[in-house]
This record gives C-alpha cells, sequence and structure tokens, in this order.
C-alpha cells in the first residue's frame, strides 16, 4: 500500500536511528569514561555495590596512611632511645671503672662523675625534645594514666597497652593468691657442737639418781657414772652390817648376817665407800634399816640423768674441778686462759645444791649454765639436788667436745650470681661461718642466717633463686652433710590473677597479655596483698583500620625516659648525678644496680615498640594492601568498562547509525513515487 500522510518505513527507520545513536553514545561514553557504571541507569544494583566498595576502599587507603604514620613515629621514638641506650652504655662503663677506686684517683673519679652529669642532661634533653609533627614521644605525655602510683605495695609498674573502649577507663583488680618465695636450705643444730662441754663427760655434778626408802628415811644415791637399778638383798632379815658395790652398773645393798641392824648411816657409808656415787638422806627417820620385813618392802625409784651444762662465749673446750672448799658456800671460778672452771663446793651440804652451784657459775663473766640430762635437755625440778665431794672425782674432764663444726668441711655454695667454694675446719663457729658467706653474699646471691641453726637463703626471690650446697669432703665425725635439709633448692614466684586472667609471674613481678590490657608489675618483696587501681586514659591510640572502634584501633604507652623516670626497683637513674645517693662517691655498688635495671628496661621499651612496629603495623600494612587490592579488583569487575568489548560496540553502533540514516533517507523517499502515479 503505498501512503503520504504514514511513512511507516520513515518511522521504522527514525526508531533504529536512535537506537543506534543511544548505543553510540553510550560506547563512546563507556571508552572516554573507562567506566562501565556512569549514572544510576546504567546498573542500579551494580552501582550500590561499587559504592560501597569505594566507600570500603577509601577506609583502606586511609588506614594504610596511618599505619605508615604511626610506623614513622615508633621509628622516631625507636631512634631517639637508641641514642638515650648509648648514653646509658657510656654511663655504665663510668660507674664500672669507678669501681676501680685502687687505681683511680678521686680527681679522675670526679671527671668520671661530670660525664655522667653530662650524659644525665643528654637523656633529659633527648625525653624533652624527640617529637613528630609537634608530639613529644618520650617525656610521659604518651604514658597512660592511672591510679597505680597510690597503691604501696607496688614497686613498679608498666602498663604497655590498653583498649580503654566507650568508658575511656579500666578498673584493674589484681589477686594474688601465693607470695614469691627465696630459696632456702637449713643445716640443724646437729652439724655443731655447742658451745660447751658434753654433759655426758666434763660438765656432769651428776648423772644418775636414784631414792630409795630406807629407815624411815629417803636415801638419794647419784652417780657419776651410769647405773640401771637398785638391788638390796639379805642374808638375814634381822639385819646386820651392811655393803654396797657396783656390779656392772647395778648398786647392790647387802645385809650381812648380824645381831645389830644396820642404820641408815651405815648405808650412806657403804654407798659412799663406792668410787664416783655419793649419797645422802633427808633423815632423821627410824635408824634402822632392817627389822622384820623392812628389807623385803624397801623401796626403789629410778630418777633421771642430771648434771649441769656449761655454756660460754667462744669456749672450745673446758675443764671443770669439782673440789672440796674451805667456805661454808659453794665458790667458783673461771681461768679463761686455761678454760678451766673450778667449782668448790661448800662446807655446809645444804649449800650444794644444784641450783646454787648453778647460780655461782651464771654470776662468772661469759658463763652461763642450765640443769640437764645426758642427752643435753632441760631438765626440771632437780633444783635441791645435793652434792657431796664424797668419792666425786677432783677433775671432771672426759672427753673435751669443741664449739663449732664437729669436723674439718669444704662445700661449694652455688646462687643464683655465681659460685665460691668455703674450707672451714673442726670447731668453726656458726657465727664464723655465717660471717664467711655474708661477705662475698653479693657475688653468689645467697646469704647466711641463724642463730642454732645455719640458714641458707637467696636474696632474690622466684624460680630463678637458688641455694645449691654440694659438700666437697667432710670428716668422718662431720654431721653438716647429714644435716642439711635439701641439697639444693629453688624459689618460687609469685602466683596473680588481674581481672580474672592468670598472670605470668616472676619473683615479684607477675605480667598479662590480652587483647585489651597488657601491663607488667613488680611487688614488695613476698607481697601477698591484693589491690586495686584504675586505668582512666592517656596512651597513643592509632587508627589501624577502616572502622572507627576499639576493634580497630592499637592504644600504645610510651613512658617517660627522663631521669626522673627512668629506674626500677634499685633506685632512679637521677641518683646517679653529683650529690645525689647513688653518685660515683657515694654508692657505686648502688649506681650500678640503678643504671642496669635502666638499661634493661629502655631495651624491653625499644623491643616492645620494635615488635609493635614488625608485627602489628608492618603485617597490618600488608594486609591492608592486599584488602585494598582485592577490593579494587571486585569494584574494577563491577564498574570499569572492557574496552574491548565497548570498541566492538561502538564499530557495531557507528555502522548502523550510518546505515539507519542511509535507510531513512530511502524511507523518505518512498513518498515521492506517488508523483508518478499522478503524472
Amino acid at each position: 500500500m503505498t501512503r503520504i500522510n504514514t511513512n511507516v518505513s520513515s518511522l521504522v527507520a527514525q526508531n533504529r536511528l536512535q537506537t543506534s545513536n543511544n548505543d553510540l553514545q553510550t560506547s563512546l561514553t563507556r571508552l572516554s569514561t573507562g567506566l562501565r557504571i556512569n549514572s544510576g541507569s546504567d546498573d542500579p544494583a551494580g552501582l550500590l555495590a561499587s559504592e560501597a566498595l569505594r566507600s570500603e576502599i577509601t577506609g583502606l587507603t586511609k588506614s594504610i596512611s596511618n599505619t605508615q604514620r604511626a610506623s614513622q613515629i615508633i621509628s622516631t621514638a625507636d631512634s631517639a632511645l637508641g641514642q638515650v641506650s648509648n648514653l646509658l652504655n657510656d654511663i655504665k662503663g663510668l660507674v664500672v671503672e669507678a669501681g676501680n677506686s685502687g687505681a683511680l684517683s678521686d680527681d679522675e673519679i670526679a671527671a668520671n662523675q661530670l660525664q655522667i652529669d653530662s650524659s644525665l642532661e643528654a637523656i633529659n634533653r633527648i625525653a624533652q625534645t624527640t617529637t613528630f609533627q609537634g608530639r613529644k614521644l618520650l617525656d610521659g605525655s604518651q604514658d597512660f594514666v592511672s591510679t597505680v602510683g597510690s597503691v604501696s605495695s607496688v614497686k613498679d609498674a608498666s602498663i604497655d597497652q590498653a583498649k580503654l573502649g566507650k568508658t575511656g577507663k579500666i578498673d584493674v583488680s589484681v589477686d594474688i593468691t601465693a607470695a614469691a618465695e627465696k630459696a632456702s636450705v637449713s643445716i640443724s643444730s646437729d652439724a655443731f657442737n655447742a658451745a660447751d662441754v658434753d654433759p655426758d663427760a666434763t660438765s656432769n655434778v651428776a648423772t644418775k639418781t636414784i631414792d630409795v626408802t630406807l629407815g624411815g628415811e629417803t636415801v638419794t644415791i647419784t652417780g657419776n657414772g651410769d647405773f640401771s637399778s637398785l638391788t638390796i638383798t639379805e642374808d638375814n632379815a634381822l639385819g646386820a652390817t651392811a655393803t654396797a658395790v657396783n656390779t656392772a652398773g647395778a648398786i647392790e645393798i647387802t645385809f650381812d648376817g648380824d645381831s645389830n641392824p644396820s642404820t641408815v648411816s651405815d648405808v650412806l657409808t657403804a654407798l659412799n665407800n663406792i668410787e664416783g656415787i655419793v649419797a645422802t638422806s633427808d633423815g632423821p627417820g627410824t635408824g634402822t634399816v632392817v627389822t622384820g620385813d623392812a628389807a623385803a618392802s624397801a623401796n626403789t625409784t629410778d630418777g633421771a640423768d642430771v648434771g649441769l651444762k656449761v655454756t660460754g662465749a667462744d669456749l672450745d673446750d673446758i675443764t671443770i674441778n669439782y673440789t672440796a672448799g674451805t667456805d661454808a658456800d659453794v665458790v667458783a671460778d673461771f681461768d679463761a686462759d686455761s678454760n678451766t672452771l673450778t667449782v668448790a663446793l661448800g662446807t655446809t651440804t645444804s649449800n650444794n645444791s644444784l641450783s646454787n652451784i648453778k647460780s655461782k657459775i651464771d654470776a662468772l663473766d661469759d658463763l652461763s649454765s642450765e640443769i640437764v640430762d645426758d642427752a643435753g635437755d632441760a631438765l626440771t625440778g632437780f633444783d635441791d639436788l645435793t652434792v657431796s665431794t664424797g668419792d666425786l672425782p677432783a677433775e671432771a674432764t672426759g672427753t673435751a667436745t669443741k664449739a663449732g663444726l664437729k669436723d674439718d668441711l669444704v662445700f661449694q655454695l652455688n646462687g643464683a650470681d655465681g659460685a665460691e667454694t668455703f674450707n672451714f675446719c673442726a670447731g668453726t663457729s656458726l657465727e664464723q661461718i655465717k660471717a664467711a658467706i655474708n661477705l662475698v653474699s653479693d657475688s653468689t646471691g645467697v646469704s647466711a642466717s641463724g642463730t642454732s641453726e645455719l640458714t641458707l637463703s637467696s636474696d632474690a626471690y622466684g624460680s630463678d633463686a637458688l641455694v645449691n650446697v654440694d659438700v666437697i669432703s667432710e670428716g668422718d665425725d662431720g654431721a653438716f652433710e647429714s644435716s642439711l635439709s635439701a641439697a639444693r633448692a629453688t624459689g618460687v614466684d609469685i602466683k596473680a590473677s588481674v581481672n580474672g586472667v592468670e598472670a605470668s609471674g616472676q619473683g615479684n613481678s607477675f605480667s598479662i597479655n590480652t587483647a585489651t590490657l597488657d601491663l607488667a608489675l613488680t611487688v614488695d618483696e613476698g607481697s601477698s596483698t591484693d589491690f586495686t587501681f584504675s586505668i582512666t586514659g592517656g596512651g597513643a591510640t592509632f587508627q589501624l583500620g577502616p572502622g572507627v572502634n576499639s576493634q580497630q584501633q592499637a592504644s600504645l604507652g610510651i613512658g617517660s625516659v627522663s631521669t626522673g623516670q627512668l629506674g626500677g626497683v634499685s633506685g632512679r637513674l637521677y641518683e646517679l648525678g653529683s650529690g645525689q645517693a647513688k653518685s660515683l662517691t657515694s654508692d657505686v655498688s648502688g649506681a650500678a644496680d640503678v643504671i642496669n635495671e635502666v638499661i634493661s628496661k629502655v631495651a624491653q621499651t625499644r623491643g616492645r615498640l620494635g615488635s609493635f612496629q614488625s608485627t602489628t603495623l608492618e603485617s597490618n600494612l600488608v594486609s591492608l594492601n592486599e584488602t585494598k587490592a582485592n577490593l579494587q579488583e571486585a569494584e574494577s569487575t563491577i564498574r570499569d568498562a572492557d574496552f574491548a568489548q565497548e570498541s566492538a560496540n561502538l564499530t557495531r553502533a557507528q555502522i548502523l547509525v550510518q546505515s539507519g540514516t542511509n535507510v531513512l533517507s530511502l524511507a523518505n523517499q518512498n513518498p515521492q513515487n506517488v508523483l508518478s502515479l499522478l503524472r
């Protein structure tokens, strides 16, 4: 059908040409921008996804920048701390040199002190001038603010990391379940002879008593030699003259047949005729020993071994002479040159009681005594025991016992700080041994104490503390090795928990390292006191992730390195300055302790910062870059144009536009064919 009002072919050609023009325009736009999505109409869902990815990429890009900035800050602080370490090492060298006081003049030591003062000033200057874009790093402004300083039992504290969260505060509760302990080895008193003589041998006035009732009187039989029993026999029940013998440690009284009964005085005479036996009576009684069945009812009672134990300062051995005195009372005299104690018994028998003799000995300078049994243990109830010259030996010497070690001894003592070999001869006193060990305690780390027994204790606390006693040789009579409570002992570390987290203990120090809190504390030696404190702010906070929250932030404490703050349990660094408590002229040893602690603390700070830089910052930087690359790839896949495809689309659209234009031209010519019909 031929029409002129409506050119359908032209309309169709126009529509197709419009579509081709749109395709051409889209291809040109994508090729010129490089983006597949240039407006929301291009791909609404893709636009949403790509914009979200772009947001994340922007956050990651800034996080990478933040991490790089944080690393630069840490590098700046570490560089300054390196200079502080160099200065501290110089100071240590000067302190060690000053310890050589025998070879250095006072002027040289003074020159060393001036160098130390200059180094201390330099350290303070570094603490104040180390900055990054105007922010000071080592003056303490980057440290955490806490109330731990108000806890009296805390000697040192270091808060390395804390996430304060939304509240901006962390309450810290410390529960000490077991205090730290020193290593300790004890040597019982069995290893030593007391500073007196053996009560069995040289200091006894009596070693055995037996009471027997005879003739209505109580007869006390006392002997220097041990005897086990009293036996009464009779040839005639009507009694006779009494005789007494000491046979194999048993006293035997025999009444021979006689028409005259024996009296108590007869028995006493018979007993006192035995060597080493003294008999006394509480008399008067009936006077008759044997009448009728009296012998059969004779009563015997074993008493205790009893004697006087004499002690004295630095008393190696002693000779005791008991003599018959000429005065009514007991007279005691001690010759310190010959270590001889002379006891002259009183002519009045009642004065010769053990308590009275004891009081006379106690009144002498440097001597004291007590009533003991033959094992040396104190006895009571024998104060009224009366001593008679009788057949008592004029000189009581026995085997003299030398005070102190029982025999020669060589042993090596090991502590945490070193070892020392000791060589002692028999008789070395406990005080002398303690003095020798304590003299070198600074090089062994072990100190000695005790009065009746020797206790060897480490100066330090914890599992690193050590006391090891290796007996190299000991005489046959020695008992040092057998008296050791243990040959080796170590200390016990403190056990504590922080906010319910079990802490790692070492000596009196303990620490925890969690995702939210990293701190180390040192308490007083052997302290078991629980305490609490709060962390209320401070610290250097670094934004390490795209999300602004505590999980993507790191808070690091950088303490002050000024001389007033650097230090530990031994003291502060400023104390090494001129006129201070630990200057070279005041306390070189104390200065060495302080400088060692400070060097260790600065090294730990550098190590902590280095660890944060290498493990946290650098690993975070790698992770952020990789994540960013992956997100950029995903965003590119969604939004970027494929140039190969868009080039093909452009060529196609160009051809279609040209073809459509030609077709539209032809379609517009079709109505002109109507004119040929009218001609």
